[in-house]
């Protein structure tokens, strides 16, 4: 087991995880879990930022996400998956972060200003979701972690994670390490069945881990291809076509699939024969999801349990992390 901590800045329960969120970090949480010591937060104070009207619909979805992380392999035995709101260590520490960064800076990091123009926030932004990026940098040190898996998009989040680092180790001495982002080699975004830059559960344009076979079926028979290949005839393009990405990314006959793209671009190749062929991979890909979800699907009382205890962990984690904190600030008068 190595020395080095992986926290996943975790998801945001306000629905079940789909296939880009697989690409983007799930498949680095299962494969890096039995090398070294992972956390994977549950982020339901964060989905609060933009849903404080409707706490229901986070409830409604923490244990869906839960089971999302167990069907992809996710194994607790290796695995602390941990409730955000349950770690109180979190807020007090994002809240010594706060005095270390400044309106501004946060207005110009790239992915917040992509979440605002997405969520049509305007000049109504809500000042808990301007400031996620502390609250992040909070969620990673509270462990003192230095290795995050993310998608390319959530680089500026890690970047401003280590200019806070920097900050309070520079203000009150060398307390946190700073973090290393782990991108995916082969897709770290994958677009949207729309062909949308991004697959999103509020953009409607996403295939869900827990999508049954016909579900699937059904929104990959009416993805979004070239709509200028109207014939099978006509020259295709490949290249921003989001089935082919699909088969770069879940396929796993490299030969066929180069056939097919070639074929397509040359024409003679119709959309529904490769859409097809896309519906019998992610199939293949699914199944065993799907199995391994139905284990624990009726089982509520252990997945309740599972998420108490690692909870419980963190939170004594973070209890030590922030006497250490406290004595670094000089906040050990009481």
């Amino acid at each position: 087991m190595s020395e080095k901590k992986i926290i996943l800045t975790g998801d945001r329960p306000t629905g079940p995880l789909h296939l880009g969120h697989f690409v983007g970090s799930l498949q680095n949480r299962v494969k890096l879990q039995s090398t070294y010591k992972q956390f994977v937060m549950i982020a339901d104070q964060q989905a609060l930022t933009d849903n404080a009207d409707n706490p229901q619909k986070i409830i409604d979805a923490i244990f869906q996400v839960l089971l999302d992380y167990l069907s992809v392999g996710i194994d607790p035995k290796q695995t602390t998956i941990f409730a955000q709101s349950g770690v109180p260590q979190i807020s007090e520490l994002a809240f010594y972060y706060l005095n270390l960064v400044t309106v501004a800076r946060l207005s110009r990091n790239p992915t917040i200003k992509d979440e605002i123009r997405q969520r049509g926030f305007e000049e109504s932004i809500p000042a808990g979701f301007l400031v996620y990026p502390v609250h992040q940098a909070a969620d990673i040190t509270v462990v003192n972690a230095n290795l995050v898996p993310v998608g390319a998009d959530q680089l500026p989040i890690i970047e401003q994670t280590n200019e806070i680092i920097r900050s309070f180790n520079r203000i009150y001495g060398p307390v946190f390490n700073e973090v290393e982002a782990l991108i995916p080699e082969k897709c770290d975004r994958l677009m949207g069945t729309n062909g949308l830059e991004k697959m999103s559960k509020s953009l409607g344009n996403a295939i869900y881990l827990s999508d049954d076979a016909d579900t699937v079926q059904k929104k990959v028979m009416g993805m979004y291809t070239d709509p200028n290949h109207l014939r099978a005839s006509d020259p295709g393009k490949v290249e921003g076509n989001p089935v082919f990405v699909y088969l770069d990314v879940f396929g796993t006959d490299a030969q066929k699939i180069q056939e097919m793209k070639d074929h397509y671009t040359r024409g003679g190749l119709g959309d529904v024969v490769v859409k097809k062929y896309l519906n019998e991979v992610l199939q293949t890909f699914l199944e065993p999801i799907r199995a391994r979800r139905k284990e624990f699907v009726g089982n509520q009382d252990y997945l309740r349990t599972l998420l108490q205890q690692g909870t419980s962990e963190t939170r004594a984690i973070g209890e030590q992390t922030i006497k250490k904190v406290k004595t670094a600030i000089g906040l050990t008068y009481i």
